[in-house]
């Protein structure tokens, strides 16, 4: 078996903004498996000054990865431990390299029948014009979730965007979301809660920095929305360390990236502790092109969850890789008429 690996820059068609500052290019890595004429990919994702393994060794331990390529995917991943965008990127490859189809890693009625998962339609950080445009392009393309990105303009605004929506539109017309990418400070974020639960939000994502744990157990104890944990759950490896912040904090939801936590192995781990203790879920992408979109969206149907997924961002770059997956109607399909871009993989490995 040959593995190689390649990096990626990936532009995004408009510059999008977070509380952590505005994005205009993602980097991303694919590893390449190669065997008996058959090829497998998988994308390591990394989100700069997110990602725990976002650190200067980062290529050397890719680099290492296809060097050690024998030592299986087993012992690769538990050596790995530090780097969860490169164990999922192992994940896949080795799950595309075995398939029929190598992209189909999870075949389902997602993949043969084009039954589709519903999701939410993003709308990004911007000035109050900006943001009210997004979500009228959102509303035009059937989203009836929508999530918003808050934190980093005028907290006042932000309330007077989401006074809009609701005047607009009823709770049974459009859910909300909301996630502050830990932007409130702590002695203000009750106070903020409670303005957003005026408007009946579904949810809000990480209302404070993580590693706060007692803060943010007080916070879901005397929340008056739902509170869901995101970057909360990013370098927490141990599962004894996993199960103490779950039954620490006791959040109403958890947020799985698999990039940024282990795979799907990783994911699955959170989940299954998650239900233990009476906590839901939904599963997010974290600014993959289309080849790590495909993968977490495949394995997000194979869990069965009728709830909306954060799986529409494939639409976001000018450079994304032609592929079946598609938006419409607030839903994200597996078109079986469209085919991925000729000679992806082999493309890759030039």
């Amino acid at each position: 078996m040959k593995a190689t690996y390649k990096k990626y820059i990936l532009d995004f068609k408009a510059p999008s903004g977070t509380s952590r500052g505005i994005m205009t290019q993602k980097e991303t890595w694919f590893l390449i498996l190669e065997q008996n004429e058959k090829f497998g990919i998988g994308e390591c994702g990394i989100l700069r000054g997110l990602s725990v393994d976002d650190v200067s060794g980062y290529e050397a331990k890719l680099a290492w990865a296809c060097e050690n390529i024998r030592l299986g995917q087993e012992e690769l991943y538990s050596q790995l431990l530090d780097f969860p965008s490169i164990q999922f990127g192992l994940e896949q490859a080795f799950l595309s390299l075995q398939a029929e189809n190598p992209f189909h890693l999870f075949p389902s009625r997602f993949t043969q029948n084009e039954t589709p998962i519903p999701i939410n339609g993003l709308i990004w950080m911007g000035d109050e014009a900006f943001m009210l445009d997004q979500l009228e392009q959102k509303l035009e393309s059937g989203f009836r979730c929508i999530k918003m990105k808050i934190g980093a303009i005028d907290f006042a605004k932000e309330v007077a965007i989401l006074k809009s929506i609701r005047k607009k539109f009823s709770v049974n017309e459009i859910e909300l979301r909301v996630d502050a990418n830990g932007a409130f400070a702590p002695d203000e974020a009750l106070g903020k809660l409670h303005q957003l639960s005026e408007f009946h939000i579904h949810s809000i994502e990480q209302p404070i920095k993580p590693r706060n744990w007692q803060v943010m157990a007080q916070l879901c104890e005397r929340t008056p929305l739902p509170i869901a944990l995101d970057e909360e759950l990013i370098g927490i490896f141990n599962v004894m360390e996993k199960e103490r912040m779950l039954q620490t904090i006791r959040p109403q939801y958890i947020i799985l990236k698999p990039s940024l936590i282990g795979g799907f192995k990783g994911s699955s781990e959170w989940i299954n502790m998650a239900e233990s203790e009476q906590i839901s879920w939904w599963i997010t992408s974290a600014l993959e092109s289309n080849i790590g979109l495909n993968a977490i969206a495949q394995w997000t149907y194979s869990l069965q969850t009728s709830m909306p997924q954060g799986l529409g961002t494939g639409s976001l770059y000018t450079n994304n890789f032609d592929s079946p997956l598609e938006v419409a109607n607030g839903k994200l399909y597996y078109r079986s008429a469209k085919n991925w871009k000729t000679n992806l993989i082999k493309d890759l490995c030039i």
